[in-house]
């Protein structure tokens, strides 16, 4: 049991909340880049963002793990992200630093989806099954570059003050 439920269940739980907040962050980070303001879906993404850290400490802790420390640190780039959307406003530079930290922790859970492709998918976990080999690497980096350049992008597109002013 993991917080009144199965181990099944929290773990189907979480990967709802976790693919919420992935395809919800994809329509923001397309938003960013088109300008648009998209207010409600920007906080059904972080929502569902934090959750999904917050959750993944519901799993057997032994100590800190990859998953442990991806958790955290996302939910500190998450922290940081919601005070400049909602205590700062997007006013000024906290605009960039919200684009920047929440497409991060939108980042850091395609990363997992990406570790758990490898490790569910049966032709991918053949390629890597330790995910120590090459096909791993591989996909990781070509989604941190997509990231990268679409944290660039959206940073230097979404700027305009009806987004900032939507924001109040």
């Amino acid at each position: 049991m993991v917080w009144g439920l199965s181990l099944h269940a929290f773990t189907v739980l979480h990967a709802v909340i976790a693919l919420i907040g992935i395809a919800t962050g994809l329509v923001v980070l397309f938003g960013m880049i088109a300008n648009k303001s998209l207010n409600a879906l920007h906080g059904v993404f972080l929502t569902a963002t934090v959750l999904t850290s917050v959750t993944a400490f519901g799993f057997r802790f032994h100590g800190f793990n990859p998953p442990i420390n991806l958790a955290i640190i996302s939910l500190v780039v998450l922290a940081i992200a919601l005070y400049a959307r909602y205590g700062r406003h997007l006013a000024g530079a906290w605009r960039r630093t919200y684009v920047v930290t929440a497409l991060i922790a939108l980042y850091f859970n395609c990363f997992a989806l990406v570790v758990m492709f490898f490790e569910r998918v049966p032709a991918l976990r053949a390629l890597a099954p330790t995910q120590k080999e090459p096909p791993f690497a591989i996909a990781q980096v070509v989604v941190l570059v997509l990231f990268i350049v679409a944290i660039i992008v959206a940073a230097k597109k979404f700027r305009s003050e009806a987004v900032v002013a939507a924001a109040r």
